[in-house]
This record gives structure tokens, C-alpha cells and sequence, in this order.
């Protein structure tokens, strides 16, 4: 062989490219909902809510059959005096909402407009309770008897068109008598369970305040610890 031949140049490694500096870690994420935080029951929601609505229909159904009609011995629609003078029962068809609100409007706008309006409190009202705290013992209790009453008068309309009422509350001064629009159960749950809620927005502050204050805190990243020697 030939020595004064040329040699292949020897082969040279490409040089390795730099590592990227590492990439600082992310603060740590903080949790929407503190420590001490207690979630609510979703049995107890559901257990108010169902006996709340089967209350209402019972008590429909009842006034449907006991006070539907008109009693010949009285000449007078069927009633049942509570209070003298004051509150009785007696059967009624509310087209409206509730304490008969808006039922002048046309049917053709009312009946689905009153349909769209319970079905999205319906939802509402059961979105809104896992978020709370079970120490919110107004919030607790208002929630799920808003919606039993909700429930109660949706199923009427879906029934019938119309809402059924039958407590009458009025009262007589002299020749003038004051009547308060005619409710059902399901009106007095809804009453009791807005101003439960209401209860809460005004008496629970301090408790939504520390939750957000919690949520809104930045973390605190612990130092390293420093060499010593």
C-alpha cells in the first residue's frame, strides 16, 4: 500500500449544544376552599327538598278535593275558617307567580314564561349548594326550601297552567275588608328560604370574609436554608 497516500481526516464529535437553564417552578397553586373548610350535605339538601315539595302537592291535592266547589247549605264557596275574621281556606287557580304576581299577562307568554323562570332557579338554587359551607346553617336550611317550593308550583303548571292556592288571609275595619292575595305552601316555602338566604348575605359575612381572604392569599415560598460552615 501506498503510505504517501492522503488519510481520511479523523472524525471530530459535534459539540454537545448547552442545557437550557432550568425553567423556575410555578407558585404553588392556592386552594379554592381553606383547610378548615366543611362541605355541605348533599342527603340533607336532597331530603329537605323532597319533603318541602311532597308537603306542598299533599296539601294541593287536599284543598283540590275538600275545597274544590261550591256548598249549597251556605250559599258560599267552600271554606274552612282558621282564624275568625282573619285567615280561612279556600280553593283558588292562580294563573300567576307567586302572591299572584303577573297573572293578568296573556297566556300565551305567561304559562312559558313562567316555566323557563322555575326551571332556571331550579337549577340555580342546586348549582349553588355544594359551594357553600355547612356552618351557613340559614344558607343550609333556605336553599333547599326555596327550591321544594319551586318545585312544587312547577309541577302545577306543568299540570294544569295555573298554580293552585287556598290560604286566604284578610282582615275587616269597619265596612272595609283588606285581602292579601290567596298563597299555597309552596309560596311559604319560598318566602322562608329567601329570607333564610337573606339571613345569611347580612349575618355570615365574617365567615364568606375569611374564605376569601384564604383563597385570595398569595403563598409564601419558604426560603432555602442557608450553608452553614
Amino acid at each position: 500500500m501506498d503510505e504517501s497516500a492522503e488519510t481520511p481526516p479523523e472524525k471530530t464529535e459535534a459539540p454537545i449544544a448547552p442545557e437550557p437553564p432550568p425553567t423556575p417552578e410555578a407558585p404553588a397553586k392556592v386552594n379554592d376552599l381553606p383547610d378548615d373548610y366543611q362541605s355541605p350535605s348533599l342527603v340533607f339538601f336532597w331530603v329537605v327538598t323532597v319533603v318541602s315539595t311532597a308537603l306542598d302537592l299533599a296539601s294541593k291535592e287536599w284543598a283540590s278535593r275538600r275545597l274544590n266547589g261550591y256548598d249549597m247549605e251556605l250559599h258560599a264557596v267552600r271554606s274552612i275558617t282558621i282564624v275568625k275574621n282573619h285567615m280561612d281556606l279556600q280553593y283558588a287557580q292562580n294563573p300567576g307567580g307567586a302572591w299572584s304576581m303577573l297573572r293578568n299577562l296573556p297566556e300565551i307568554a305567561r304559562r312559558p314564561f313562567f316555566l323557563v323562570v322555575s326551571t332556571v332557579a331550579s337549577v340555580f338554587i342546586a348549582s349553588i349548594y355544594p359551594r357553600i359551607d355547612r356552618r351557613q346553617w340559614a344558607m343550609k336550611w333556605g336553599l333547599p326550601l326555596a327550591l321544594g317550593g319551586a318545585i312544587g308550583n312547577l309541577v302545577d303548571r306543568m299540570r294544569h297552567g295555573w298554580v293552585v292556592d287556598f290560604v286566604h288571609v284578610w282582615t275587616k275595619k269597619g265596612p272595609n275588608e283588606y285581602h292579601w292575595p290567596t298563597f299555597n305552601v309552596a309560596d311559604v316555602w319560598i318566602v322562608v328560604g329567601v329570607g333564610l338566604m337573606a339571613l345569611d348575605i347580612f349575618f355570615s359575612r365574617k365567615l364568606r370574609t375569611r374564605l376569601g381572604a384564604v383563597r385570595d392569599e398569595p403563598v409564601q415560598e419558604t426560603p432555602p436554608l442557608e450553608r452553614q460552615g
